[in-house]
């Protein structure tokens, strides 16, 4: 079936420079209103080259049909990044589970889900919490700090290491991996390899990715030697109909918990933090009742999405609503567009640490619903607890700095002041 491309308002929630400003919230305004499934350009953007173009999705109920209809919208055909894959690396990269659809989506799903248990979880719960108590002391007697540099980009990397089961000395891999990945779009991380032909290497394409998964081998081959209560133990020895998973199925797997694991936390800690200090009565709020720390910490995650955005790719000839869609286009959805949507959630650009029915998409929806969300409630509920109550002046000292990219709701650094008090253990 052949489209005609609409028009719609000239705007910009693609490049990943809008995002170091923050998130755009009048683009996503104008686009719920006027425009909720719009045909976006895809220019070249510094090295990056230019793309055929995708469908911004930005209100709730849309957002929610693209991720629970997988049918009609495929994380298989062409990945979950906006960027088209190298044809190349795709085969390989639809072997990662968040790029499976149904049926085969299911089978990884249920090996990942039986290591991936509340009792495990739960038992790093004590070793959290004491993170975050010893790195909270670190800085608690200066009276400033860069929240991302002095704790948070820490605090995810070593409880994420303990969960997997990665020695201690081998913690700055994952810091270093998620980096590379994660922050191909900002000048400060992005260290872009070139192929023969000069062009970027995609930092996702297997080549750039060799090292990780050579380790992700050799450590699952150490726990099968060695088993631990471990997630990477448990992934290594998990069987599903009497079938191990394989170096590829087991490389993926290491891949999408460093990287997800470990940056969705780093991302959102930070991002909520800096949400919350721009709302003193609600900050005051939630220091005068500790009980409404759970639903604080969700709508701060509603308020600041780890994760900005999703590609899918439309199998079939659909309509969205209202717009007739090809099969083969390219499907965005925009997590913080659809969490701010009026038609779901009153007044949504009021921060309300009480708010009742929160159902955001700040951890997905759908089949592809994040499998850590307890872990990262559980790193989140123990950082803040230490920050926000032994610090209770907390205070921005200058404007948080984004990381550029569409993709990830990064804060590189995040200064603030507080009147400084004792370390935890002192007299």
């Amino acid at each position: 079936m052949a489209v005609a491309r609409p028009a719609g308002p000239v705007i910009d929630v693609f490049d990943p420079r809008v995002y170091a400003a923050g998130i755009p919230h009048d683009a996503y305004r104008l686009l719920r209103d006027e425009d909720p499934v719009h045909w976006h350009q895809e220019p070249a953007v510094g090295d990056w080259p230019a793309g055929p173009g995708f469908w911004a999705v930005t209100r709730y109920a849309d957002v929610v049909r693209v991720l629970r209809t997988p049918g009609e919208y495929s994380s298989f055909a062409g990945a979950t990044q906006i960027r088209d894959p190298d044809p190349a690396d795709l085969p390989f990269i639809r072997r990662m589970m968040l790029n499976l659809d149904p049926p085969d989506h299911g089978r990884l799903r249920r090996v990942v889900s039986g290591a991936f248990t509340p009792r495990r979880i739960g038992r790093f719960a004590d070793a959290v919490a004491a993170r975050a108590r010893e790195l909270v002391d670190r800085v608690a007697e200066r009276g400033t700090c860069d929240l991302p540099v002095d704790v948070t980009d820490e605090y995810p990397v070593a409880n994420l290491a303990d969960l997997l089961g990665v020695p201690p000395g081998d913690r700055g891999l994952i810091r270093a991996w998620t980096d590379r990945v994660v922050g191909y779009q900002d000048p400060d991380h992005a260290g872009t390899a070139r192929g023969p032909d000069g062009r970027p290497v995609n930092p996702r394409s297997p080549a750039r990715l060799a090292d990780m998964f050579d380790y992700a081998r050799a450590l699952a081959e150490h726990k099968r030697r060695r088993p631990a209560d471990d997630l990477m133990t448990a992934l290594a020895l998990a069987e599903e109909d009497g079938r191990r998973l394989d170096d590829a199925e087991l490389s993926m797997f290491f891949f999408l918990l460093v990287i997800a694991g470990n940056d969705t936390v780093r991302a959102a800690l930070p991002g909520g933090l800096a949400v919350l200090l721009d709302h003193p009565a609600e900050h005051r709020r939630l220091l005068a009742d500790p009980g409404l720390l759970d639903p604080a910490i969700e709508e701060l995650l509603r308020r600041h999405p780890p994760v900005l955005s999703f590609r899918r790719t439309a199998v079939a000839d659909t309509v969205l609503a209202g717009r007739p869609i090809a099969a083969g286009d390219k499907v965005v959805v925009f997590h913080a567009a659809a969490n701010h949507d009026e038609r779901r959630f009153p007044d949504p650009m009021r921060l309300d640490i009480a708010r009742r029915l929160n159902d955001h998409v700040s951890f997905g929806d759908g089949p592809h619903v994040c499998l850590g969300a307890r872990f990262a409630r559980l790193q989140m509920r123990a950082l803040y607890r230490e920050l926000l109550w032994r610090l209770p002046d907390l205070e921005p000292a200058g404007p948080p700095v984004r990381l550029v990219s569409n993709f990830i709701g990064g804060v590189k650094h995040l200064p603030l002041r507080f009147t400084p008090v004792p370390r935890s253990g002192a007299r």
